[in-house]
């Protein structure tokens, strides 16, 4: 018997401001994290493809200024965005990615075309908005992703220091004004995506991020990166991440949890809680993951104080969260 359809997202992980924590905020991520589940879960209801789910709800997420994906990205230190995304297929391994795009509206659109129409599995920068204008994909002007949120964080970065990442500098924001979000927009990790199995027992992931606050030009992270950010794969399951993209990519995280699973035998939350709670901080990987197996099993483990979360199977009322 084939399991419920279901799907999980994650909106990115980070450290808890534990000082007069704003409900209302709360209450908004909690609403944007139910009503893009329930568009996802929507899709597999209809007998629609995991793929199909993962790349509305990640599309959803980078349109939502509440994440750091599409509308709503960090800043660079030149004070630009670059934008990456992948999409991969569990049923072919097919896979597809862009990074450092500064005009794709969803970039997680650009990836799923990538997938479908290319020989390719990544583009970067210009060729990558090349590829997505003959794809007819909507561009839009650069400060569309501007948001004065992430501008007040970027202007912390610099002054803290020109090259601190946004994950290590301190919460100034928060200690000037107040926190406007549950996770410490300074000591957040962000990234958006989405995993989910469908109704014919196929998987799929896919991941976006606006990268890392003041991060340099150029610098790509492990979100578009297939087996580092994003992995999908029938046998096993379907991963996306979100922490430290340095350390997920030295570690190969999101194939990791497979591998795990196809040589060692090991479960869906064995293989996640491994990667996650025992490799990742041998080399000071802080972040989480999303991942959901063939059999519907979902595991959303994260190292961090807290992770943006949900999950919604078809049938029932979408599940979300924010702290450990």
């Amino acid at each position: 018997m084939t399991p419920t359809a279901v799907i999980a997202i994650h909106g990115g992980a980070g450290t808890i401001l534990r000082s007069a924590l704003n409900a209302e905020a709360e209450a908004q991520y909690h609403a944007a994290l139910s009503g893009i589940l329930e568009a996802g879960q929507s899709i597999l209801a209809s007998g629609g493809s995991a793929l199909d789910a993962v790349t509305e709800a990640v599309r959803l997420l980078e349109d939502c200024p509440l994440f750091n994906a599409g509308h709503g990205a960090v800043f660079t230190a030149a004070g630009t965005h670059e934008l990456d995304a992948s999409v991969m297929d569990g049923a072919t391994l097919e896979a597809g990615a862009v990074c450092c795009v500064t005009r794709v509206k969803n970039p997680v659109l650009a990836a799923r075309r990538v997938l479908e129409k290319s020989e390719h599995v990544l583009f970067t920068g210009a060729g990558a908005e090349a590829f997505a204008a003959a794809q007819g994909l909507e561009f839009v002007d650069p400060l569309y992703f501007h948001t004065e949120t992430r501008h007040r964080q970027w202007l912390n970065a610099r002054g803290m220091q020109g090259t601190m990442l946004d994950h290590d500098a301190a919460s100034m924001e928060a200690k000037a004004e107040g926190p406007n979000e549950p996770i410490d927009p300074d000591k957040k990790f962000g990234t958006v995506g989405a995993v989910a199995l469908d109704a014919h027992g196929h998987v799929a992931a896919a991941t976006s991020t606006g990268g890392i606050t003041n991060k340099q030009p150029g610098r790509v992270g492990d979100a578009p990166l297939i087996g580092a950010g994003c992995y999908a794969n029938d046998a096993t399951c379907a991963v996306s991440t979100t922490g430290t993209g340095e350390m997920f990519m030295r570690m190969l995280a999101a194939y990791d949890v497979s591998a795990r699973m196809e040589y060692r035998g090991a479960t869906l939350e064995q293989a996640a809680t491994e990667v996650v709670m025992e490799r990742l901080p041998r080399i000071e990987g802080r972040g989480g993951l999303i991942a959901v197996d063939a059999k519907g099993n979902v595991t959303l483990p994260f190292n961090t104080e807290g992770m943006y979360r949900g999950f919604a199977r078809v049938g029932e009322a979408p599940v979300t969260a924010i702290y450990g």
